[in-house]
């Protein structure tokens, strides 16, 4: 009988310490995924998007995403600066992603471009 309750205490002993080792979510992972950004560009536009999904999207090469992660871990960077970091790069890669379907859908652009060459030479 001692042996069977010994052997029950080590189970619930052996289950309690393998709650505590899984793997939790750290702070600053924690941080960013609680964190929410009001996108109004893209795939987010209109929606409010945690800075955890805007660092792991299409928008952030994965270079970037990595060591702005170990700036944010280290403390180099603040959670507000990675937010404005981070958003601001999808805004621009979007605004540059808008303007050139803009620009390969437009052949009125390149004829401005050439009359303007024309006028130039004119004048001289």
């Amino acid at each position: 009988l001692t042996a069977v309750k010994t052997s029950d205490k080590d189970a619930v002993s052996a289950a309690d310490e393998k709650d505590d080792d899984s793997p939790k979510e750290e702070p600053w992972e924690k941080a960013l995924k609680t964190t929410v950004v009001d996108m109004e560009v893209g795939e987010f536009h209109g929606h409010k998007v945690s800075v955890w999904d805007l660092l792991h999207s299409k928008y952030i090469p994965e270079e970037n995403r990595k060591e702005l992660l170990e700036l944010y871990q280290g403390g180099v960077l603040t959670l507000e600066q990675v937010k404005t970091v981070v958003s601001t790069i999808v805004t621009k890669a979007e605004a540059a992603r808008a303007e050139h379907v803009a620009n390969a859908s437009s052949p009125k652009a390149e004829s401005t471009v050439t009359e303007d060459e024309d006028t130039d030479l004119q004048e001289d």
